[in-house]
């Protein structure tokens, strides 16, 4: 049997704080992996893109998953897809997971604990871009750290005014204004030309980029990127097909990796003056991280249906 895992299934079962520990837990861990998770990508002949994610593995999990998304800009929501997660003891189809609301999660809380690692002490947050990984960045942070101010600016004045009422926020205009106003900034838009430019900013911002996860997107400049002490998830993957990628920039060009600073062999910020930026491009076993967790506490409490795809 399958059992399938729907948006309001997931929400039921998971939490923010546990999934940030089952994420730091898996930067630590996630480089004795036997098997190195890959990422494809391509154009499709319609107006989006298809990506996968395989396999998301993790030492002690005797699972994997694969995941496969489509993503089109100008849908609701723009990024679709399922998550199989599989048994590493037979290859059993264990579950089915609605990949929209993992992606969310993962992207968004593994994000948080970047920017938690890295920010500097001041207490005004900036969110240009105010989607659903806005969304659990911000709902993350709150489990590690407070802020006294918010600010949110989006391309859809609706969708930002909602945001800052959701969360005690207000608007602004512009992504320099955000920046201007805000110490710690998250950016999770499909921008295809820089949002921000090493001008933009002072000494002691951090900026954490979520939207320069593929070819030809970029929201923070080649500049900005090489002044400031730059930490991603995945050096090759970055400068495959992330933020140094859409920079210009080689692999070589990242200080650090996530997993490098939360092990203690790196160090993060050294001073309240440092730029700091984090701009992951997302990694297979996060999906792993918290499908196997959802998995687990559906079962035990009766959540989602059960198929026989085989029937």
């Amino acid at each position: 049997m399958t059992l399938v895992l729907t948006r309001s299934d997931l929400e039921a079962v998971l939490t923010p704080k546990a999934c940030l520990e089952l994420l730091r837990d898996g930067f630590v861990r996630a480089r004795d992996a036997a098997v190195a998770g890959q990422r494809v990508r391509t154009d499709l002949p319609f107006p989006g893109t298809a990506t996968a994610l395989i396999p998301g593995v993790l030492p002690g999990i005797e699972a994997y998953t694969v995941k496969v998304n489509a993503k089109f800009p100008g849908a609701r929501p723009a990024l679709r897809g399922v998550i199989c997660l599989h048994s590493g003891h037979d290859g059993e189809l264990l579950a089915l997971l609605d990949s929209a609301t993992v992606t969310a999660w993962r992207t968004g809380l593994a994000a948080a604990l970047g920017t938690h690692v890295l920010a500097g002490p001041g207490d005004i947050l900036g969110v240009i871009g105010a989607g659903a990984q806005a969304e659990l960045m911000v709902r993350g942070l709150a489990e590690l750290r407070t802020y006294r101010e918010l600010v949110v600016q989006d391309t859809d004045p609706e969708r930002a005014a909602a945001f800052a009422s959701r969360h005690g926020g207000r608007v602004v205009t512009s992504a320099q204004e955000a920046a201007a106003t805000a110490d710690t900034v998250l950016l999770a838009t499909w921008a295809r030309e820089p949002l921000l430019r090493l001008s933009d900013t002072r000494d002691g911002h951090h900026f954490t980029s979520l939207g320069a996860d593929e070819p030809g997107k970029q929201e923070l400049s080649a500049d900005l990127l090489r002044a400031a002490l730059l930490v991603v998830d995945d050096r090759e993957l970055a400068a495959g097909m992330g933020a140094l990628a859409a920079a210009g920039l080689p692999a070589a060009a990242a200080d650090a990796t996530l997993g490098d600073v939360l092990r203690g062999e790196r160090a993060g910020r050294a001073g309240a003056g440092d730029r700091t930026v984090y701009a992951p491009v997302g990694l297979p076993w996060q999906d792993l991280a918290l499908s196997w967790a959802a998995y687990r506490a559906a079962e035990r409490e009766g959540v989602g249906r059960q198929v026989d795809l085989l029937a």
